[in-house]
């Protein structure tokens, strides 16, 4: 067997190993534990933040009706 057959068959088996199919879609990625960490933090990161930025709307809103009422008496 030539060496650019051997190459040929090693990529197949490595795409295999990374790529899997499910009938609902086409083809999935598979991850390894280490990207899953770090999605796992982003996604962690992301839904702090926007908890942030949704007492921070309430906060400032708080804020401008208390200023209207204190300037219309």
């Amino acid at each position: 067997m030539s060496d650019a057959m051997l190459f040929l068959m090693l990529c197949k088996i490595r795409l295999r190993r990374k790529l899997q199919t499910f009938p609902r879609k086409m083809v999935n990625t598979v991850y390894s534990d280490e990207e899953r960490g770090i999605q796992d933090k982003e996604g962690k990161e992301e839904s702090i933040l926007a908890m942030l930025g949704i007492i921070g709307t309430i906060l400032n809103l708080v804020v401008i009706i208390f200023v209207y009422i204190y300037t219309t008496l």
